[in-house]
């Protein structure tokens, strides 16, 4: 078919959509991805000639080349429509070179979202490929390539073969640890409360200690909890002060990439990685029926928090026409984005508002569903007026005595008519109705219980928090959160425990050696001023030569120190306690690149390995010879098997528990439920001890 224009973009489904809208004079055809790139086999980087990068044709996009090659060849003009960021911008760069186009050619278009009018609009105002942002991603890539090819050729001689480092990573493990590091030294501390029933008539209602004689006191042991307690004389209590307030509650903003990537693992339970390929998805286009391939969010790599005012506009006529004008901000709430946030496009929305998740049900999968609904729901109540609450404060005392109780109301929903954001402790706020209670009132004390507690380590970071913690301390940005997390994990440096990140001995062994003799890499001041740096390359305020050698000069010195000093580390075998079936030498358990296994002791004339496995104590519930014990699937998730497999293959993704079905003889299992965990029989005719 006949074309005048040919246009690039990075994905075959980003092609297709883009295609249906611009007519027959286009042809749009796909990159599939970064086309050019440094060498694998070598450093790549001419130091001493102002860090010239050397690029290469990546291996096996040959072919892709070729065409793209012939099909420029055949158009008038060559449109280039990679995505709005550093890395479209660098693939624009990059194909640019590749088709010989000349880069004062107006010839690169970006657009926000992928709507048919958006789409449209882009083309009418081409631009030249913006060299800054080219600058800021090359800057970031050498960098990169700097930090980890020079690092892990020191940690394979000093360490073990196999080993890598990253600037980034770098950082996010050392949080890891240094949390790791807290908890092994947290020393619980014992504490009390004591919480009291209390009625008025038919109406009960709790409140919690607060103090003596109009003071507060803490309880840290049994000794002040007595204390009190003999000073409580009988039932009865005074109502010496009621408070009542009026409390707004303000909607949380839109979404930004680590903001969606926090909510989904709060409210949907899905990993970094599968949130930001379902956004791809919803990005690039979804066929709607007879509307055709439509983009049903704005791009959802972004750290910023605004949205266009024909959006605001939008999102305000459907609250008042579906809520009522009493909902609607009318579009006038003031945002301000957070310090570093980069405004060059809008924060995460449904490219239509008026595309409601219920009419385009059919259309997508359910977790494209699930995704799409918490991105329009979030939008929405952005847009809302503030939920009113009202609050009481009731103070009852008793012989000096003094219990606080603390009720709230919701007077005017608001945006909570729509969405609350979730919360990390899996808590939801739940209203607190008090009765209606005066100054001077008398209340009864039904039960008054002293409790006691001990202070809690912090939690290790789940990937929502741990995300949360890189975009507080300026670590990264949008584009790398889901990479870093997924590196550190791919190196054995982390495991996933419980959905939680726990150091591994290899991840600890590499920290110590990059805190030691590269400070520099793992402070997050630096990496954050750094970042600082790539983003005013980015807007022309530096040149990036200029901040690698910065950079480079002082880590020279330190890869000459660490050449010199760090000691060679021999990670040794631990015994496994028997002997190797095929040879009889001692097997022992050895640390590998996915962490430990057994091998033979008399490697490499016998190469038996085997994997270790935990036993759970139950005997199969199948075959009634092997051991359960736990495996796990190559997507990582854990499930139970047979330790005879593959004699018997029996398997289960839940736990059996050892014990008959009383009522059909079968096995039970132990299952997760919402609040608990639930033993069920496999038949599904039993189900007992529901732990809420």
């Amino acid at each position: 078919m006949a074309y005048k224009y040919l246009v690039i973009v990075e994905s075959p489904a980003k092609a297709k959509t883009i295609e249906k809208y611009l007519g027959k004079n286009y042809k749009v055809v796909a990159s599939v991805g970064h086309i050019r790139d440094l060498p694998k086999s070598k450093m790549g980087i001419d130091i001493e000639n102002n860090y010239e990068p050397h690029y290469i044709s990546i291996r096996g996009k040959g072919d892709v080349i070729k065409s793209l090659k012939a099909a420029a060849k055949k158009a008038d003009k060559v449109y280039l429509a990679a995505d709005p960021d550093r890395e479209g911008e660098a693939i624009a760069w990059h194909l640019s070179f590749l088709l010989g186009l000349d880069l004062n050619d107006k010839n690169r278009v970006v657009f926000n979202e992928i709507t048919k009018e958006a789409v449209k609009s882009a083309f009418k105002e081409p631009r030249t490929i913006n060299l800054d942002l080219v600058d800021a991603q090359q800057a970031r890539r050498i960098l990169d390539r700097l930090v980890g090819y020079s690092l892990s050729p020191i940690l394979w001689r000093k360490v073990k073969k196999g080993l890598s480092a990253g600037r980034v990573q770098s950082v996010a493990l050392k949080i890891i640890i240094d949390r790791e590091n807290d908890i092994r030294k947290f020393i619980p501390e014992e504490y009390w409360s004591i919480d009291g029933n209390f009625q008025k008539g038919k109406k009960k209602f709790k409140a919690n200690f607060w103090g003596l004689d109009g003071k507060k006191k803490k309880l840290p042991n049994a000794e002040a909890v007595k204390e009190v307690t003999t000073r409580i004389k009988g039932k009865e209590y005074d109502v010496t002060k009621v408070e009542k307030k009026e409390r707004k509650r303000n909607p949380a903003l839109p979404f930004t990439t680590s903001s969606l990537q926090q909510e989904a693992a709060r409210k949907l339970n899905f990993r970094t990685r599968k949130t930001m390929m379902v956004a791809q998805q919803l990005y690039e286009g979804i066929p709607l029926g007879k509307q055709g391939t439509v983009g049903l969010i704005t791009y959802m790599r972004t750290d910023s928090t605004r949205i266009a005012e024909s959006a605001k506009g939008e999102v305000a006529e459907y609250i008042e026409k579906t809520y009522g004008s009493e909902f609607s901000a009318h579009g006038g709430r003031k945002v301000k984005n957070a310090q570093g946030a980069q405004d060059a496009h809008e924060a995460i929305r449904p490219s239509s508002v008026l595309r409601t998740p219920n009419e385009i049900k059919q259309y997508l999968d359910k977790d494209q569903l699930k995704l799409y609904t918490l991105i329009w729901s979030r939008l929405v109540a952005s847009q809302m007026t503030p939920a009113v609450l009202d609050t009481m404060k009731v103070t009852l005392e008793q012989n000096g005595v003094v219990f606080i109780a603390n009720g709230a109301k919701v007077k005017f929903k608001g945006f909570m008519q729509v969405y609350v954001e979730g919360r990390d402790d899996g808590k939801e706020d739940k209203e607190n109705i008090l009765p209606d209670l005066v100054q001077g009132d008398k209340v009864n004390a039904l039960d008054i219980e002293p409790k006691q507690h001990f202070t809690q380590p912090p939690a290790r970071f789940s990937e929502a928090t741990l995300i949360r913690a890189l975009e507080e301390n300026g670590v990264g940005r949008p584009s790398t959160y889901a990479p870093t997390l997924e590196t550190i994990q791919r190196r054995y440096y982390v495991k996933l425990t419980n959905k939680r990140f726990e150091p591994t001995e290899l991840g600890e062994i590499v920290n110590s050696l990059i805190v030691e003799f590269f400070p520099q890499i793992v402070d997050v001041h630096f990496t954050a001023s750094m970042e600082g740096d790539l983003d005013k390359i980015g807007v022309g305020n530096e040149k990036w030569v200029e901040v690698v050698d910065r950079f480079y000069q002082p880590f020279e010195k330190e890869l000459t120190n660490a050449e010199e000093k760090i000691e060679k580390i021999q990670i040794k075998d631990e015994p496994a306690g028997f002997d190797c079936d095929l040879c009889g030498h001692p097997m022992v358990i050895k640390l590998g690149r996915y962490g430990k296994f057994y091998a033979c002791s008399n490697f490499p004339e016998c190469r038996n390995t085997k994997a270790i496995v935990k036993e759970i104590g139950v005997t199969c519930p199948v075959c009634k010879e092997g051991q359960v014990i736990e495996r796990k699937s190559k997507k990582n998730r854990l499930f139970y098997g047979c330790s005879r497999y593959p004699d018997c293959e029996f398997t289960s993704w839940d736990k059996p528990i050892g014990r008959p079905c009383p009522k059909c003889g079968q096995y039970l299992v132990e299952k997760k439920v919402k609040g608990g965990k639930q033993v069920v029989c496999v038949n599904g005719d039993y189900e007992e001890n529901v732990q809420k």
